[in-house]
């Protein structure tokens, strides 16, 4: 059977972005979760904070990469 996420809780967090889309990217090999708020991400700058690198053109966030996304995401994504 296929796994099941509970794609739901994400809403709440999603239409707090100040971005109409938002596209998802999962390296699975690498355990890292990747979030593009705009396509290309353009990045001048980078922030790491513990698991989470977020990423900025100028003062807008533009993109987040989770380290250790499954962790991040507690015992039910393993």
């Amino acid at each position: 059977m296929a796994e099941v996420i509970d794609i739901l809780s994400l809403v709440p967090h999603s239409l707090n972005l100040r971005s109409n889309h938002l596209w998802l990217d999962y390296d699975d090999e690498a355990d890292v979760l990747y979030i593009s708020l705009r396509k290309p991400q353009r990045a001048t700058d980078s922030e790491m904070d513990g698991r989470f690198v977020y990423h900025y053109d100028g003062n807008e966030l533009v993109g987040v990469t989770v380290l250790h996304a499954k962790s991040s995401a507690g015992a039910d994504a393993a």
